[in-house]
C-alpha cells in the first residue's frame, strides 16, 4: 500500500458544510428577502462541486496503482497515549464507491428538493439540514480512523433526527424524529464499547517493532508484554506518517510515499490500514484471536458490538423499527435516507473492516443469520401495507438486508454492488413516490389513487422501470447484484451451520419473491384502474400547481427521476456475472482492498450448471411475483384481495392482521422497553420517596431529637453551672463591696483586731 497525498480531498465534504453554514446563517434573511433561489442555488451547487472533486479524486486514485490510497492529514487531534488519531482523510477504491455514490445521488436528491419544497416556510432550514446531512456522511466514508468515522456516524444520526421531524410542530412527526434518534442511540452504544474493546484488545497483543522495551502488564491477557517507552514510539509514529512533514506541513501534491507496510507496527491503532496491518502480522492476529475477557473472544465480540451499531444505523433486526416512521419527514429525506447515505451505513462499516470480521466465523454467520432473516420479515411486512411510503420503507429494511447477508458471507464487492444499484433504484422509487404524493394532493394511501399513469406517465414510466430493478427482472441492475447475492450465499461454506448456505438462500430467495410482488402490488394499485382519490385541490394549495385531477411534477423532479431511472436499468453492467465471460469491472476495482481478507473465506464448488440454474431460478422468482402482483392488482378488477380482507375464516383474519400490524413489535417494545422504562422509573421514584427519602427524614428527626437533648443539657447543666459561677462571685462582690466603707475608724479597728487575732493565733496554735 502506498499513500498518495491529495490536498483537496478535505474539499469533498468541506463544500456540503458550507452550504449548511450559509443556509443556517443567512437563509432565513436571503429568503425573505430575495426568495428561495438565495438559498438552493448555493445549497445544490456546492454539493455538485464536491461530486465534481470526489470524481477528480477517483481519478487520480486510478491513475496511481491498484495499492494507491489517497490521504490528506489537517492536524493532530487526539494524540493521547496509545491513541492517536488525527483528522485525517483518506480515499481508497472501497470509499470512492461510496463517495460517488453519495455525492451524486445526494446531489440529484437537492434539484428535487427545489420543487418538492417549494412554498415551505422552513424552506431554508431543510437545504440547512440537507447539507449538514451531506457533510456528515462524506466524513463517515473519508474518515481514515474509527474515531473520526463515529463523528461522521453520530452526525448522520442528528441530521434524521432534525429531517425526520422537520416538521416538528406536528406531533406525530415529532415523536417519529425522537424515535428515529433514540433507537440510533442504543446502537451506537455497541458501535462505540466494540470500537473501546478493539483498542484495548489490540493493545495485549504485542509491541512494535525497535525502540528499548519497557514491561507492561496486557490489559487483556493478564501477561507481561513489552511495550516501547512512549516518546520514542510518538516520535517513530511522526517520522512513520508519509503524508506530512515534521511541524504539521504538508507535501506536495501527488507525491507517492513509501509503503507503509515498512513502518514498524503500532502497539495500537484505530486507523483502518494500521489495524489491517496488525492484523496481517501472523503473531499480532494469533494473540489478538486467543484473547478473552470475562470468557469470551475478544475477536468475535468487539465484531459482534461493532455490527450491533450497524444493525442501528443499517435498520436491522432488532433495532429496525426508526426507519418505517422515518417517513414522517419530506420525501426527499426518506430518499436521502434510504438510498445513499444513513441506512448504508452499516453495511460500509463491515465492509470497511473485511480483515477484522473475516477472522471471527461466529460473527460473520451472526451478520449473515440477521440480514436474511431481516430481508424475509420485513418483506413480508410490506405485502399489505397501503402507504406507498412505508412499502419503500421496507423494502429498504429487507434490501439492507440482502446486503448484509452478502458481506456475511464474505462476498464484500457484492454486498457493495447492491449497495449502489440500490441507491439508484431506491432513490428513484421514493422520489417517484414524492411525485405521486405531490400529484395527490398529499395523499399516501394507494387505496386512494389509482390511474396515475394517465395524468402522470414520466413518474409512472420511471416508478415501473425501479419496480423492475428491485425484482430483479433480467437485464436490470437488480438482477446482477441480487442474483450475485444469492449465488454467493448458496455456495457458501464460511458459516457456523451445516448446510447453512442453502437454508439461508431458501429464506433470502423467499424474500425476492415477496420483493417482486408487494412492489408491483404498489404500481398497480397507483398507476392503474381509475382514479380513487379525492378531485379538489384545495388540500394542497395553488402555490403547487394542482387543479382537480393529479398533474405531472414539475422538470426539476421528473428530470431527476429520468436520470435515476434510466441508471436503475443500465447500473447494473459495473458487475456483470463470471458465468457470462464478460469484465466484472466492480469486482476488479475492490479487489486489492478486499485481498487481504480472500483467503479466510471459504466457498463450495458447484460448477457452472448450479449457477445457470440458480440464474434461472432467480428469473422465475422475479416474474413470478410480478405475475402474481399483476392478476390480483391490475386495476383493482380483481375481486379476491376484498374477498381475503371480508374473509370469515379467522386464521385469514388473523394473519393479515398480524402482518399488517407489523407483528405487533412496535407495541412489545413499547411494552417492555418504553412501559417497562417508565413503571421502573415510577417504581425507582416511589422507592426513592418512601425508602430513600424516609431514611434521609428518619436520620434529619433522630438529628433533631438529639440537637433538642443536647440544647436541653446545655441550658440546664452548663449554663446552669455557668450562671451559678457567675452568681456566686458577683454575690461575693457585693458582699465584699460592703468591707470598703470609707471609715478610718473602722478600718483601724479592723487592723487592731486583726493583729490580735494573729498574736493568739501564735501562741495558741503549735508549730
Amino acid at each position: 500500500m502506498k499513500l498518495v497525498h491529495l490536498p483537496t480531498l478535505f474539499l469533498i465534504p468541506l463544500l456540503p458544510l458550507l452550504g449548511a453554514a450559509w443556509c443556517g446563517l443567512v437563509g432565513a434573511r436571503a429568503q425573505r428577502r430575495f426568495g428561495e433561489r438565495a438559498v438552493h442555488r448555493p445549497a445544490v451547487l456546492l454539493p455538485w462541486i464536491s461530486f465534481a472533486f470526489a470524481a477528480h479524486a477517483v481519478a487520480v486514485l486510478a491513475v496511481s496503482g491498484p495499492d494507491a490510497v489517497l490521504a490528506q492529514r489537517l492536524w493532530a487531534w487526539l494524540p493521547v497515549g496509545d491513541l492517536d488519531a488525527d483528522l485525517a482523510f483518506q480515499l481508497d477504491r472501497l470509499s470512492a464507491v461510496m463517495c460517488l455514490v453519495v455525492t451524486f445521488v445526494g446531489s440529484l436528491i437537492h434539484v428535487y428538493s427545489i420543487g418538492y419544497m417549494h412554498g415551505d416556510p422552513g424552506y431554508w432550514r431543510f437545504f440547512c439540514y440537507l447539507n449538514l446531512f451531506l457533510f456528515a456522511m462524506l466524513v463517515l466514508v473519508l474518515a481514515d480512523n474509527l474515531l473520526l468515522m463515529f463523528v461522521g456516524w453520530e452526525g448522520v444520526g442528528l441530521c434524521s433526527y432534525l429531517l425526520i421531524g422537520f416538521w416538528y410542530r406536528d406531533r406525530e412527526k415529532a415523536i417519529a424524529g425522537i424515535k428515529a434518534f433514540v433507537v440510533n442511540r442504543v446502537g451506537d452504544a455497541g458501535f462505540a464499547l466494540g470500537l473501546f474493546l478493539l483498542f484495548w484488545g489490540l493493545a495485549g497483543t504485542g509491541r512494535p517493532v525497535g525502540g528499548p522495551p519497557d514491561v507492561l502488564e496486557s490489559p487483556l491477557a493478564g501477561r507481561s508484554t513489552a511495550v516501547e517507552t512512549e516518546e520514542p514510539r510518538r516520535e517513530a509514529g511522526r517520522a512513520a506518517s508519509p503524508i506530512a512533514r515534521p511541524g504539521g506541513t504538508a507535501e506536495e501534491p501527488h507525491r507517492s510515499a513509501e509503503a507503509t507496510d515498512a513502518s514498524p507496527l503500532p502497539r495500537t491503532s484505530i486507523r483502518f490500514r494500521e489495524v489491517e496491518r496488525i492484523l496481517r502480522d501472523p503473531a499480532r492476529r494469533h494473540a489478538f484471536a486467543s484473547q478473552r475477557w470475562l470468557g469470551l473472544s475478544v475477536l468475535t465480540l468487539s465484531c459482534l458490538l461493532l455490527f450491533f451499531g450497524a444493525t442501528g444505523k443499517s435498520a436491522q433486526i432488532p433495532l429496525y423499527t426508526w426507519l418505517p416512521d422515518a417517513m414522517a419527514g419530506p420525501t426527499p429525506v426518506s430518499a436521502l435516507i434510504h438510498a445513499a447515505t444513513m441506512v448504508t451505513a452499516g453495511v460500509y462499516l463491515v465492509a470497511r473492516l473485511h480483515f477484522l470480521f473475516a477472522l471471527s466465523p461466529t460473527a460473520m454467520t451472526v451478520v449473515a443469520t440477521v440480514g436474511t432473516a431481516t430481508a424475509l420479515f420485513a418483506a413480508t411486512i410490506g405485502l399489505f401495507q397501503y402507504d406507498i411510503k412505508k412499502v419503500l420503507a421496507y423494502s429498504t429494511v429487507s434490501q439492507l438486508g440482502f446486503m448484509f447477508v452478502a458481506v456475511g458471507v464474505g462476498a464484500w464487492w457484492v454486498g457493495i454492488f447492491h449497495l449502489v444499484t440500490h441507491a439508484f433504484f431506491k432513490a428513484c422509487l421514493f422520489l417517484g413516490s414524492g411525485s405521486v404524493i405531490l400529484g395527490c394532493h398529499h395523499e399516501q394511501d394507494m387505496r386512494r389513487m389509482g390511474g396515475l399513469r394517465r395524468w402522470m406517465p414520466v413518474t409512472a414510466i420511471t416508478y415501473f422501470l425501479s419496480c423492475c430493478a428491485i425484482a430483479g427482472f433480467p437485464f436490470f441492475s437488480g438482477f446482477f447484484s441480487k442474483d450475485e447475492i444469492l449465488w454467493n450465499v448458496f455456495a457458501t461454506a464460511n458459516l457456523r451451520y451445516a448446510s447453512g448456505g442453502v437454508v439461508l438462500w431458501a429464506v433470502a430467495a423467499g424474500a425476492a419473491l415477496c420483493t417482486s410482488f408487494y412492489m408491483f402490488r404498489s404500481y398497480y394499485m397507483t398507476f392503474t384502474g381509475d382514479y380513487r382519490g379525492a378531485t379538489g385541490g384545495e388540500v394542497h394549495g395553488p402555490e403547487h400547481g394542482h387543479g382537480a385531477l393529479p398533474k405531472e411534477s414539475p422538470p426539476s423532479i421528473t428530470g431527476v427521476l429520468v436520470v435515476l431511472a434510466a441508471l436503475a436499468v443500465v447500473g447494473g453492467v459495473v458487475g456483470l456475472p463470471h458465468l457470462w465471460h464478460l469484465p466484472n469491472a466492480l469486482e476488479s476495482w475492490l479487489e486489492p482492498v478486499f485481498a487481504g481478507s480472500e483467503h479466510l473465506v471459504r466457498r463450495r464448488d458447484f460448477g457452472p450448471a448450479v449457477e445457470w440454474g440458480l440464474m434461472g431460478l432467480s428469473v422465475a422468482i422475479a416474474l413470478g411475483g410480478f405475475a402474481l402482483a399483476r392478476w390480483l392488482y391490475l386495476a383493482a378488477r380483481n375481486p379476491i384481495p376484498a374477498r381475503l380482507l371480508e374473509s370469515p375464516n379467522p386464521v385469514v383474519r388473523f394473519v393479515h392482521r398480524l402482518i399488517y400490524r407489523k407483528y405487533y413489535v412496535d407495541e412489545v417494545y413499547g411494552r417492555v422497553f418504553v412501559d417497562g422504562a417508565l413503571g421502573a422509573s415510577r417504581s425507582l421514584a416511589s422507592f426513592d420517596a418512601r425508602v430513600i427519602d424516609g431514611l434521609v427524614n428518619l436520620c434529619g428527626r433522630a438529628g433533631r431529637i438529639c440537637g433538642d437533648l443536647q440544647g436541653w443539657i446545655d441550658r440546664r447543666f452548663v449554663d446552669g453551672l455557668v450562671n451559678r459561677v457567675g452568681d456566686a462571685i458577683v454575690a461575693g462582690g457585693r458582699n465584699l463591696r460592703l468591707v470598703q466603707s470609707g471609715r478610718i475608724q473602722s478600718y483601724v479597728a479592723g487592723l487592731v483586731a486583726g493583729a490580735i487575732a494573729l498574736v493568739a493565733i501564735t501562741y495558741v496554735v503549735p508549730w
